[in-house]
């Protein structure tokens, strides 16, 4: 039986409150990682007149893979704005709204073509606030679809967290599920600084919980901070973005052999959160990392130095251990493809070798 709500007047009657459910906010609903990108971007839209997108398709098509749906009809053409196919041109143009004052979201369709216009984002970019002695920020996000996609082979299949990490004056974010999708987007716009978001496209349709504080406006995952997303004893696992999902599902098998994995959601590549990662090794005295991008000079390889070099190297048991994509071009085959980027099965074996088992 349902506690009636209400008021009890100076007359000692008591007056029934009716209870309007559109004013309550749900535990969790399911929102895919397009939806939270989107509904990041439409309310630091709302938020900020300063704030707008550029990009090829954002516009009346709604974007390439749909996460700008609904913003041209709600914002128009001055803040929602379709481009020629020209990376270095609407680069160049965003990145020079920036020093003006605006806050530009730069598209690209795949970060692929951010190599045409990789000296707008480093040169000009990430550089420019340092080079004027702190006197000229360049607020702006450049996002878009990251990391292997499926059969499209080697020119458009490559991880760029290794590639953008490595330049002082970016800030580089990697998400993994909604949370992280709409709170790290939301972030980088606001952030005075230049920051790569860096998505996945097979991620784009996947649903995840969101939580009711979440789903706030004022909902915000903070740049440099990692997640602990499954707490364990037996080995450190860290990842970012969809290899995070594998990580999990290697850890659900595992755990039924008595193997618990600690697993790691970096959520930011650059400024890295070491610190999340040392005191997680310290505890487990093992670490795997996961990523899908080539092994030379990877994200792996710099966890691994920074273990090597700070107080959690003496509380390793065992060599650290990464897996990685294929060191070669991305083939088109897909039994090829498959076997060129992580799956569960080698974080699997990758736990059990370096656990000795």
């Amino acid at each position: 039986m349902s506690t009636p709500r209400g008021s009890l007047e100076s007359d000692g009657r008591f007056e029934e409150t009716s209870l309007d459910a559109s004013s309550f906010t749900p535990l969790f609903i399911l929102v895919t990682v397009r939806e939270a990108i989107n509904q990041g971007m439409d309310e630091e839209l709302e938020r900020d007149e300063k704030v707008f997108l550029l990009g090829e398709e954002v516009a009346q098509y709604d974007g390439a893979y749909k996460v700008s749906r609904g913003l041209w009809k709600k914002y128009g053409d001055k803040r929602i704005i379709d481009t020629p196919i020209s990376e270095m041109g609407f680069a160049g143009i965003a990145v020079g709204a920036a020093m003006a004052g605006l806050r530009p979201i730069c598209e690209f369709m795949t970060f692929n073509f951010s190599m045409q216009a990789i000296d707008q984002v480093i040169n000009s970019a990430a550089k420019t606030y340092y080079m004027s002695g702190g006197l000229q920020p360049v607020p702006i996000v450049f996002r878009g679809p990251n990391g292997a996609s499926a059969g499209v082979a080697a020119q458009h299949s490559q991880c760029f967290a290794a590639w953008y990490g490595h330049c002082p004056g970016l800030k580089v974010v990697s998400p993994w599920n909604s949370e992280d999708a709409k709170g790290l987007i939301k972030s980088a716009i606001r952030d005075n600084n230049p920051v790569v978001v860096l998505e996945n496209e097979l991620m784009y349709g996947v649903p995840f919980e969101l939580s009711s504080e979440a789903q706030s406006k004022d909902f915000l995952v903070p740049i440099g901070k990692a997640k602990i997303e499954r707490q364990g004893t037996h080995i450190t696992v860290v990842s970012h973005s969809r290899p995070v999902g594998h990580c999990l599902e290697a850890a659900t098998v595992l755990s039924k052999e008595g193997i618990e994995c600690e697993v790691i959601n970096m959520r930011t590549i650059r400024p890295m959160d070491i610190e999340t990662i040392e005191a997680s090794v310290m505890k487990t005295n093992h670490l795997v990392t996961v990523e899908g991008g080539w092994p030379q000079f990877g994200v792996g390889a710099e966890i691994c130095a920074r273990i090597m070099e700070g107080p959690a190297f003496n509380f390793l048991d065992a060599p650290a251990v990464r897996v990685t994509g294929a060191d070669v071009p991305m083939p088109y085959a897909k039994i090829l493809e498959d076997n060129s980027v992580p799956q569960v099965k080698d974080i699997i074996f990758a736990i059990k070798k370096t656990l000795n088992i």
